[in-house]
């Protein structure tokens, strides 16, 4: 009964007017530090121990030069259980209707379970940042754009599901990050030809010249460049991500390097298809999900307790060979580590008179991250067509929380796609990088493709 009634208050907050459901009081503020994380996570553990409190996270400082790949401090854990098609109803409650699927697909298909490691670290100051958002920050534009928010997590204590989107996508990943990794559209036998990318990802403040008035509605910077195969090379996309992509839509340029033309990129946005991604995903499954979320209605469902991928950092491991991690209808599951961890759970119902070729998107957030962990997609007969895991790793010298990769899977098709591997690379996170606005203009863009 009790949670009944739980869920019942979380779905009457989640559809009152999104404008009215923000900021916090601060005696409601006050929470984040004590019984709540600074991210606004649960500070306890649960009731029977397999979560357990939060203490901190996992930081490390380095003794001289930073490793490019941080070591597994876990390599020594022991497999708990192993979930198969064998003994699955035990364990459903756990998982989503999606996880469930796969196991349904492929006989062989499993999860090792491991000791729960809640290592989730930022640093101060983005706890600061976070608190001060708790009382200040608003959903403005019928909940498309953000008001009096700073940088990161503006909803630390979320009232409704637009607030969690929110988090997700503000969430910190570095401030200022560059990474070259690898894209794996994988066909139904398994085979791959591996698109390389360079990545960078930068948040205004983290500019040499910090937030200026350019970058008004601006919430980051995004460049990717096609490094590999020989066909796709040259091709650079740029994004500017506004705060309201609502008043002001996503601006995005692409250099083409058959047209040897920079244009402009309208339909790197929403379904319009993601870069070289064989038709896989969508240009908003990137990052599990990205964009403006006025497509959908955002209900939030509640809070659970799930396993999902976590401190993965197995995967980064430079001696194994993109053969030993890609198989025929899913990744090597002998690789990836699941815990059980607490997630916000979010109902996405695309609109009336809508289009988007998810017409529901059921999804899991990792508290102590903000991370969207596991997302179930339905097509428009409200049948369940893809299922999207990412690979939560703690990057402990930066005090950053991210993916060590991040895989989707078509249960119609058998194809997947998998995104973020850097094992065969000579380069990988880099953390350092000190960007200048002009590095993100149409005319590096130009310099970019010509070169």
């Amino acid at each position: 009964m009790n949670k009944l009634m739980l869920k019942a208050g979380v779905f009457a907050l989640s559809v009152i007017s999104a404008s009215v459901m923000a900021k916090v009081s601060p005696e409601e503020a006050a929470r984040l530090g004590q019984d709540l994380t600074p991210v606004g996570a649960e500070m306890a553990g649960n009731a029977d121990g397999s979560i357990p409190a939060w203490t901190g996270g996992y930081s490390v400082t380095a003794d001289g030069e930073i490793p490019m790949r941080p070591a597994d401090p876990f390599a020594d854990d022991e497999i708990l259980f192993t979930i198969t098609n064998a003994n699955l109803d035990q364990h459903k409650e756990f998982l989503s209707p999606g996880q469930i699927a796969m196991f349904n697909k492929y006989p062989d298909y499993k999860m090792n379970i491991y000791p729960t490691r809640r290592t989730a670290a930022y640093p101060q100051e983005v706890y600061d940042v976070i608190a001060k958002n708790a009382v200040n920050a608003e959903l403005v534009a019928g909940g498309n754009g953000l008001a009096n928010f700073d940088k990161h997590v503006p909803f630390p204590i979320p009232a409704n599901g637009l607030e969690v989107i929110w988090n997700h996508v503000t969430r910190y990943r570095g401030g200022a990050v560059q990474r070259l990794v690898n894209q794996f559209p994988v066909l139904e036998d398994g085979n791959f030809v591996p698109v390389l990318l360079r990545e960078s990802l930068v948040f205004p403040e983290y500019m040499q010249s910090g937030r200026t008035e350019d970058d008004d509605n601006v919430l980051f910077y995004f460049l990717q460049e096609v490094l590999a195969p020989a066909r796709l090379t040259g091709t650079v996309l740029l994004v500017h991500e506004t705060i309201d992509q609502v008043k002001e839509g996503r601006r995005a340029w692409l250099y083409n390097a058959g047209q040897r033309r920079v244009r402009r990129a309208p339909n790197v946005a929403y379904d319009g298809p993601g870069t070289a991604s064989d038709g896989l995903r969508t240009s908003d499954g990137l990052d599990m999900y990205n964009g403006a979320p006025d497509k959908y209605e955002w209900e939030l469902v509640g809070k659970r307790e799930m396993y999902i991928g976590y401190n993965n950092y197995k995967l980064m491991d430079p001696s194994l060979t993109y053969d030993e991690i890609i198989n025929a209808g899913h990744m090597n599951q002998d690789l990836i580590r699941y815990e059980k961890h607490r997630v916000w759970e979010v109902k996405a119902t695309l609109k009336d008179g809508e289009r988007h070729i998810y017409a529901v998107r059921h999804m899991f957030f990792d508290e102590d991250t903000w991370g969207a962990s596991v997302v179930d997609h339905y097509d428009g007969r409200g049948e369940l067509w893809r299922v999207g895991e990412a690979y939560n790793t703690q990057f402990y010298y930066h005090d950053t929380p991210w993916n060590a990769a991040e895989a989707l899977y078509d249960l119609n098709s058998g194809r997947y796609i998998v995104l973020g591997l850097a094992n065969e690379e000579s380069e990988f996170m880099n953390f350092d990088i000190e960007p200048e606005r002009r590095d993100f203009s149409t005319s590096a863009l130009r310099r970019m493709g010509i070169r």
